[in-house]
């Protein structure tokens, strides 16, 4: 039988796993359709920007990975303001999960109201460690989510929601299936397959390439 997610987050404790997982997924081409990438998962993708922008920018990423904390931190910001405010880029994020607590952080920012996204995604990101990697990844996740405006019952409603699941998870799983993720954070920028946690300077030298 499928566990909840509440009592797969009460019984497993995979946080310190988290930085190193990834998914096992056969080598892709370096770039893809574009078309193809923009389609929407069953959820609706997370946008900021111009409809119009000249580059878009997908981005796949895990709540408990470090390297995509470390982006969001030290990179996002300029990137924000430098391209995304300024109508030169189209910002999506999508969600790839690593391990159940990174898709419980996901659920959450799902459940919250819809212009609380990226604000709850940044928060996540920026306090990761005080609930992603303990001991007791359920009790410090709940914990954290009632300084987001969670209550004890809407968290719990939030991560029994199996329907809310199987959609993170597939988006998930497209990412990887059809487009050859297999590790966090990756940007596909017009297309085009890029790993790893970019600076504003690696960041912003692909950007200007394709203006």
């Amino acid at each position: 039988m499928t566990k909840t997610r509440r009592q797969f987050l009460k019984t497993t404790a995979l946080a310190t796993a988290a930085f190193g997982l990834a998914a096992s997924v056969p080598a892709f081409a370096e770039s893809v359709d574009l078309e193809d990438l923009l389609k929407p998962g069953p959820l609706g993708d997370k946008v900021l920007g111009e409809e119009n922008a000249p580059v878009t920018i997908v981005e796949y990423a895990s709540m408990t990975c470090g390297h995509c904390a470390n982006f969001h931190k030290n990179t996002y910001p300029e990137l924000k303001s430098k391209y995304i405010d300024t109508g030169k880029v189209r910002f999506i994020f999508r969600e790839f999960p690593l391990d159940p607590v990174a898709a419980a952080g996901f659920m959450l920012a799902r459940c919250s109201a819809e212009n609380q996204y990226f604000d709850i995604v940044d928060t996540m990101f920026e306090n990761q460690r005080t609930w992603a990697f303990t001991d007791k990844p359920y009790q410090s996740l709940l914990d954290f989510s009632k300084q987001i405006g969670f209550t004890q019952k809407s968290f719990e409603e939030c991560l029994t929601n199996q329907g809310l699941l199987d959609a993170v998870n597939a988006v998930k799983d497209r990412g990887a299936n059809t487009f050859g993720v297999n590790s966090t954070p990756t940007f596909f920028i017009n297309g085009e397959k890029h790993a790893g946690a970019l600076s504003i300077e690696e960041m912003g030298k692909l950007i200007e390439e394709n203006l």
